[in-house]
């Protein structure tokens, strides 16, 4: 797994030169007003909520002693939930909704590999592309939320709140790669089949979403940027992946 996690993360290397050469820097305008009107929304919100959030996890301290630093230590853990939380709502808001403009940037980038003309594969809908995208996403917020609480609790737990938050970083990467693979995988696989896929090859899904959440550390740029970025990425390795269990299910029938 680690090697497809390094695969995921090298593929970004040529992700601006590819777009820039199938010249699809139009097709992200609409993502990238999305992306940034969202952004603006959830972390304008998110910065005014920690305090609160804070506040409230400070009334579990009933006693006097310690109270002061209880409450600086809540304060910050209520930070940091609220810009996790922000973080999960931010990448599946603006995956979902930009399902139908990525999806054609997907399939050119998938015949420009492949020599395959476009619409070789199945042929959906505006409509369908947004669904299936509420759909992936809708299911993946409520996995990825599920997961991060208990995360999110162990927090509070000296030394192993280390490791609950690199556990926390790959769970968000993760489904950060899934939602970008899938904009690919919408044409080749149904649902279920689509989720089966990304499971076997998580590692791709982890280093693409590992880069995915460093850019979103990049102010106004990052989250331009992300989307187009990524979504390239991630197209190229799921193409490679797709090819090779095409070739592995030919080479044993």
């Amino acid at each position: 797994m680690i090697k497809n996690i390094i695969s995921g993360i090298k593929a970004y290397f040529g992700a601006f030169s590819l777009i820039s050469k199938l010249k699809l820097w139009k097709f992200f305008a609409v993502p990238m007003l999305i992306s940034v009107v969202t952004a603006t929304i959830i972390f304008g919100s998110a910065y005014g909520l920690s305090d609160n959030v804070g506040n409230f996890i400070s009334k579990i301290w009933i006693w006097d002693w310690g109270k002061e630093t209880f409450t600086s230590i809540s304060t910050f853990i209520g930070g940091l939930v609220i810009l996790v939380i922000g973080l999960i709502l931010f990448k599946h808001i603006i995956m979902a909704l930009s399902a139908p403009f990525m999806s054609p940037v997907s399939e050119k980038i998938e015949a420009h590999l492949t020599g395959n003309a476009p619409h070789s594969h199945r042929d959906t809908s505006f409509l369908e592309q947004l669904m299936r995208g509420i759909k992936i996403n809708g299911r993946n917020l409520l996995m990825e939320l599920l997961l991060t609480i208990p995360l999110l609790i162990l927090k509070f737990i000296p030394v192993v709140n280390i490791f609950s938050a690199i556990l926390l970083f790959l769970l968000q990467a993760y489904y950060a790669g899934f939602g970008n693979m899938d904009y690919t995988l919408e044409r080749h696989f149904k649902y279920k089949q689509s989720v089966q896929f990304v499971r076997k090859n998580r590692g791709l899904a982890i280093g693409n979403g590992i880069v995915f959440i460093l850019f979103l550390l990049i102010p106004i740029i990052g989250v331009i940027l992300v989307l187009p970025l990524s979504v390239t990425a991630a197209t190229v390795k799921t193409v490679n992946a797709l090819e090779l269990k095409n070739n592995t299910t030919h080479g044993n029938a």
